[in-house]
């Protein structure tokens, strides 16, 4: 990629912008465009990437070699369509990342929950023990120095995203398969067209590669019934290669011996909460010992690695209250995470200011959605956060259905349609020894900054 000029639509995108990142590193001409300004934006303005805010056909530089859209960029973009006409080579997020996985040991990160945790996890043990991976996470790690590097080593480790089949673009030698449920019904009508989607990712893995699975899913077991590629599995007992045994918790953290069949690798203590966290643990822990990564450092890494932003993050306090921001947003992401600030933390009260993420999601998950809040005191609701649906999918569901159906089940919900009202709302109930939990894929995270400044 050296000396290309490339143009990213939609680059403050999480997966964009740390691709963005790596071709700048890569010695490539980076410029690109978003809706809005964020960190994301800043930060490749900073680092040398012509960035417009806004998007326009004159976004695009006079001279250029490659176009790339992020998925959620349509096909009425100003942008796109002007790269069309100009024709130019357009490709997708997903196209760009097969093409620089291609050039190296590809590992990819599948799964409907915990990509991003394990996707770093990964990237950290291989960094760790001096292998110099590149990578691309869908989330910063402050360890790792963001959420992307373009390292001289052999490695390249990414996310494997099921949305729109984008996974199907990557050229994997390894990959795991954390966990697969229905997440994506825009994209997905039913769990037997997801399930084909993850077997088809399957399926790209060479005889000679490596599928790390996890034990205790049925539907990953489905998936991975025809491949070519070898199986190790784990899981949370011996019937699984990768397993924790003399497995521990202390105020929510684990600590295991991590064994490999009847091997004992040494003691992991995560700093991470949560028993998802130990499945994501043996799944990093698999993949990296594949890549010859000897059990010191394997377990060093593991013990030391502090996860990624916006996954059980404590943001400060406030009135004596904790605040943490989540990005969970599927029913039983919702249920782990709860469980696992209850047992961290052991609040007085829990509360929960919850943005759903895409009204087709929230309409089809519905009550899936209003039974995973079984662990919080006060659930709060904004608005849907609108992304990737139709004005008439957006007609037909929205937050104050979700706060009947949490009412319903017996819980205590409020609807409040704007951010800052909800931050407003929580600030003036709040008391000492309550955790604050804002949760969800979109901008919910700016409730936690508005508490953190009134706090200051």
């Amino acid at each position: 990629m050296t000396g290309r000029r490339i143009h990213l639509i939609g680059v403050g995108g999480t997966g964009m912008s740390g691709l963005a990142a790596m071709l700048i590193r890569s010695g490539a001409i980076v410029s690109g465009s978003d809706r809005i300004e964020s960190d994301a934006t800043r930060h490749l303005s900073e680092v040398g990437a012509a960035i417009h805010i806004g998007q326009r056909p004159d976004n695009l530089p006079t001279e250029l070699d490659l176009v790339v859209a992020s998925a959620a960029v349509n096909e009425s973009n100003p942008e796109l369509t002007a790269a069309r006409q100009r024709s130019c080579e357009v490709i997708g997020y997903a196209d760009l990342l097969g093409r620089l996985m291609a050039q190296h040991t590809g590992i990819a990160v599948s799964g409907t929950h915990g990509k991003s945790t394990t996707t770093a996890l990964t990237a950290y043990i291989l960094t760790h023990a001096g292998l110099e991976p590149s990578f691309v996470v869908g989330a910063t790690s402050r360890q790792l120095g963001g959420g992307s590097a373009a390292g001289a080593g052999e490695h390249f480790v990414a996310e494997a995203c099921e949305y729109r089949q984008s996974f199907l673009k990557l050229v994997p030698k390894m990959a795991a398969l954390l966990n697969i449920e229905h997440d994506h019904p825009d994209c997905y009508p039913d769990m037997k067209s997801t399930i084909e989607s993850f077997a088809a990712f399957a399926s790209l893995l060479p005889a000679d590669g490596l599928i790390v699975a996890n034990n205790e899913d049925r539907y990953v077991a489905a998936a991975t019934e025809a491949v070519r590629a070898p199986i190790e599995r784990f899981g949370f007992d011996s019937r699984a290669e990768w397993w924790p045994d003399e497995l521990i918790r202390e105020q929510g953290r684990f600590s295991f011996e991590l064994c490999r069949g009847s091997e004992r690798l040494g003691r992991v203590t995560l700093t991470l909460a949560g028993r998802h966290n130990v499945a994501n643990a043996l799944a990093a822990g698999a993949l990296a010992w594949h890549c010859g990564v000897k059990p010191e450092a394997l377990v060093e890494a593991l013990s030391r690695f502090e996860g990624t932003d916006r996954r059980m993050t404590v943001r400060g306090q406030i009135n004596g209250a904790t605040l943490i921001d989540d990005y969970a947003h599927h029913p039983t992401a919702i249920q782990v995470t709860l469980r696992a600030v209850a047992q961290e933390f052991e609040p007085r009260r829990l509360w929960v200011v919850f943005q759903p993420h895409q009204h087709s999601r929230t309409r089809l998950l519905l009550e899936d959605f209003a039974r995973s809040f079984g662990r919080a005191d006060v659930v709060v609701v904004p608005d849907i956060y609108f992304v990737r649906d139709s004005e008439l999918e957006r007609s037909l569901v929205g937050s104050r259905d979700l706060v009947e159906r949490i009412q319903a089940n017996g819980g205590e919900a409020a609807y409040v349609p704007e951010l800052a009202d909800a931050a407003e709302y929580v600030r003036q109930r709040i008391r000492p020894g309550d955790v604050v939990v804002t949760m969800g894929a979109g901008d919910v995270w700016k409730v936690a900054d508005e508490l953190v400044q009134r706090a200051g």
